[in-house]
């Protein structure tokens, strides 16, 4: 192939590409489309990207239930069923492996970041609290959003008996169950 050939080659393509852009260009130009004024659909526990938006703002405060009440008439069954979401990543048995994340058995009362030969994000290791009923409560809701940037990625349990039973489960996980608290 002589220089001609390769020029021709080489005007075919970026005329080509040419063609392509003014195509796009004048498509964006008559078909714009605004943006949305409200997301299609909330992911739970996700924040918004938007830095600007109202809804962007800490979450108010979730009122904690009575744990004197609630958790005596908690069903500790429907707490085992939603602890199968926790075990694909946490294991519940006394002794058992860390996994993803670290072993869950005898968590209520525990120390937060405490259970040994767990690797737990710098953001965890920030407080040493112990985990009491409410902190789970408030972290079986939004990790994310209790402890920023956790690395637990779970979007939460939305449902408020949800959590009470799976925290009335994770007690009974435990050679001596912390007590439950009297009635206010």
């Amino acid at each position: 192939m002589d220089s001609w050939e390769w020029n021709k080659i080489a005007g075919a393509v970026l005329g080509t590409l040419m063609f392509v852009l003014i195509v796009k260009f004048t498509a964006d130009a008559i078909f714009e489309a605004p943006a949305p004024s409200k997301p299609g659909y909330v992911v739970e526990g996700v924040p918004e990207a938007n830095a600007n938006s109202a809804a962007t703002a800490a979450p108010a405060e979730e009122k904690l239930p009575d744990f004197g009440t609630v958790l005596p008439t908690a069903d500790i069954g429907a707490g085992k069923e939603i602890s199968a979401r926790c075990e694909q990543c946490h294991d519940l048995s006394k002794g058992g492996p860390n996994k993803i994340g670290p072993n869950l058995w005898g968590v209520v009362g525990r120390a937060r970041a405490s259970h040994p030969g767990f690797d737990y994000s710098s953001a965890m290791m920030a407080s040493h609290d112990v985990w009491s009923f409410g902190d789970l409560f408030r972290y079986l809701k939004s990790p994310q959003a209790m402890v920023p940037g956790t690395k637990m990625s779970f979007a939460g349990l939305r449902s408020e008996q949800d959590r009470v039973n799976l925290i009335a489960y994770l007690r009974t996980q435990s050679d001596s169950p912390l007590p439950i608290p009297p009635k206010k």
